[in-house]
């Protein structure tokens, strides 16, 4: 005999058994005003029944909520998870709580997962990245409620910014290396255009390189996003097949540098005494890896409690009816020089 599964208790049971109606259930709930015998009282059934509020029916009746979209491209990144850790350690102590979405750096990804997320009615959103679809556009600016880009400069925003240029900080690593002696240089970039901060770290290492007078880039496109440490080492062989003679070679990530570097070891190349090599992100592996990886690095965590922050301060204008300020805040990098080149 199967036996049905329990009902969870309604607002409905609460009030019956406390002897009140259900807008004074509701506003014990919502913390209103209601005499402290009586919130006592509903709250000893409450807590009794074990009720736990409708926060979605809570939303659509107040026009707001408690959370917080957030869109990362992959939630496997260490750099990504990191923001996320960031912007909880802003929110949370207020009450927002995230709700977080993964768009596999897919940009018709994010738009479905933006759709969904405003039916929740959130009460803001940040998002990575500042190329989107026109209808991610539409839809969040016609939203009406805050929104932050992270991990780009876009130069036309939706809203507030807390990134930096990919593009300057390739461009800083091939002068470091190219301070460094190197001057035969290559990149090791992914194959797929979706991840668009990868690509600018692509233009960026480009753009130095014809800067400096170095001849013609040599760029090995391979493998899908995210990057990872297998792409390094088919990467670095076809980068070596092709120019034999390359002194130094930048990844698009610390996790292809580091492929890169177990395959130059299988293959009895000292880095970087026959090539250098250097990565970007100055993920965990970088200072594990033998040698430890030269690279770019980012404060990931402070991007998110930058945008958290400035998404609080954005709430709080509209709370004081103040007009909205929007706000580009540019993040620092640093080039940090270790073994590998």
């Amino acid at each position: 005999m199967t036996s049905r599964p329990p009902v969870p208790p309604r607002m409905s049971d609460v009030a019956e058994r406390a002897g009140v109606s259900k807008m004074t259930v509701s506003r014990v709930l919502a913390g209103r005003n209601v005499s402290q015998a009586t919130r006592e009282r509903v709250q000893k059934i409450i807590d009794e029944l074990g009720y736990v509020a409708d926060a979605a029916a809570g939303a659509l009746s107040s026009g707001r909520s408690e959370f917080v979209a957030v869109l990362v491209p992959s939630l496997s990144s260490s750099n990504f998870s990191d923001t996320v850790r960031g912007l909880n350690a802003a929110l949370g102590p207020h009450g927002l709580q995230l709700l977080l979405g993964d768009t596999d750096y897919r940009l018709e990804q994010e738009e479905l997962l933006v759709r969904s997320m405003l039916r929740h009615q959130p009460r803001c959103v940040a998002l990575t990245g500042g190329r989107h679809t026109e209808a991610t556009r539409m839809l969040l600016q016609r939203a009406g409620i805050p929104v932050v880009e992270m991990w780009d400069l876009p130069s036309d925003p939706i809203d507030t910014v807390v990134g930096f240029s990919n593009s300057a900080a390739a461009r800083a690593m091939v002068r470091h290396l190219h301070e460094r002696g190197y001057r035969r240089m290559g990149f090791i970039a992914g194959a797929s255009e979706r991840d668009r901060r990868g690509h600018d770290r692509m233009r960026g290492y480009v753009a130095e390189i014809r800067a400096l007078g170095l001849g013609e880039p040599r760029v090995i496109r391979l493998g899908d996003s995210p990057i990872t440490m297998s792409h390094g080492a088919p990467a670095i062989g076809a980068l070596l097949d092709t120019w034999p003679d390359t002194e130094a070679v930048m990844c698009v990530s610390d996790m292809s540098a580091f492929g890169a570097i177990m395959e130059c070891h299988r293959r009895g190349l000292s880095v970087p005494g026959d090539i250098a090599v250097a990565g970007f992100g100055n993920f965990e592996v970088s200072w594990c890896c033998q040698p430890s990886i030269t690279t770019v690095s980012v404060d990931a965590y402070g991007i998110g409690v930058r945008a958290g922050e400035m998404l609080l301060a954005a709430l709080a204008d509209r709370e004081a009816g103040d007009a909205h300020r929007r706000k580009a805040v540019k993040i620092d990098f640093t080039v940090i020089a270790r073994d590998s080149a």
